[in-house]
């Protein structure tokens, strides 16, 4: 039987070799054939009685296991050269590891080694998938991506198999409006955007946040397609400890995480627009009197009242809905 390296298995050795980690495949084959050929001699010890025939088995089996054993090491070794020829941003990738980490860094050094300016504003997006079999997407969601840059800089990193780091930059803060409506159009991918900063501190800040961002969607298990980490900063804060989020909206809301959502948006809308009916109303696309009676009675759900504390309200009311299923899900 010939060896397969499965889609999952490449995935994680382009990771590695991203950054430039080199595997152990003999160590790694060396320990799972020893716990194998032990377990084998145990298994054919206990069912078989004749020496001769035991033997026989031993020495067939263990020919085939290190013949299947050394087969696999050739086989994961060419998926890592095959990996290492097509992919040229490792030191690319560890130095801005470096950057990210907060080590001591020289503007012109960077800019050299990433051929990127960095005296300039920047906008940090981290653009991921799910599932590896969609890595086209997620290369023509970078495309678009690039396209909808203009004439802005940009740097792509190709941080794993489903990920990449993307910088837009210029002399102005990068609009995000294009390219926000470009990546709506590819449903696979996902993103996160940082806040905007200036030169190498703002490359590495923007960069943070967007990881922030995205951490905390698949944390909270959230299915948002573009979240911008200054939206959910707060969240991001609140819901480090999601049994800990689950309590707070809980005894924030009461009865109403669990009503009609429809309430939950109109309360939370009518907070953002400053406790302005009209204004909500406008946002929401509804009669001013439905809004009225929506809040009103979301407002009598809530075990907080938004009189009472509109900022623990709206905060309980936005994680959600990042997350609607955080107070249905059972806590681990």
């Amino acid at each position: 039987m010939k060896p397969y390296v499965s889609p999952r298995t490449t995935a994680y050795i382009n990771d590695l070799v991203s950054r430039g980690i080199a595997p152990d495949f003999a160590g790694a084959w060396r320990v799972a054939l020893g716990i194998g050929w032990r377990r084998w001699l145990e298994e054919c010890v206990a069912d078989c009685a004749d020496p001769d025939l035991l033997v026989g088995v031993l020495d067939v089996t263990a020919k085939s296991l290190v013949q299947y054993a050394l087969d696999s090491v050739a086989a994961l070794r060419q998926a890592g050269l095959a990996a290492a020829m097509g992919n040229t941003d490792a030191e690319g990738i560890a130095l801005i590891q470096l950057i990210a980490s907060g080590a001591p860094m020289a503007e012109d050094l960077a800019e050299g080694h990433l051929r990127y300016r960095m005296a300039r504003w920047h906008v940090g997006l981290v653009l991921w998938i799910d599932d590896p079999q969609q890595a086209g997407a997620l290369d023509e969601a970078v495309a678009a991506v690039r396209s909808s840059a203009g004439g802005r800089s940009a740097l792509v990193a190709r941080a794993s198999a489903t990920s990449r780091w993307i910088w837009l930059s210029g002399a102005a803060v990068p609009d995000l409006h294009h390219v926000e409506k470009d990546l709506a159009a590819a449903d696979e991918v996902r993103a996160a955007v940082g806040r905007p900063g200036r030169g190498l501190e703002g490359f590495r800040s923007s960069h943070q946040d967007a990881l922030a961002a995205q951490a905390l969607m698949i944390r909270l298990g959230s299915h948002r397609r573009f979240t911008a980490y200054a939206d959910v900063e707060l969240i991001d804060a609140l819901t480090k400890d999601r049994p800990g989020a689950r309590r707070f909206v809980v005894n924030t809301l009461g009865p109403l995480a669990e009503a009609d959502s429809a309430l939950r948006q109109a309360l939370l809308t009518y907070v953002q627009c400053g406790f302005s009916t009209t204004r909500a109303a406008a946002n929401l696309y509804a009669h001013r009197n439905t809004v009225e009676r929506r809040v009103s009675r979301a407002n009598e759900l809530s075990a907080v009242k938004v009189e009472a504390n509109p900022t623990h309200v709206a905060a309980a009311l936005l994680v959600l809905d990042i997350a609607p299923d955080i107070v249905t899900t059972t806590p681990s």
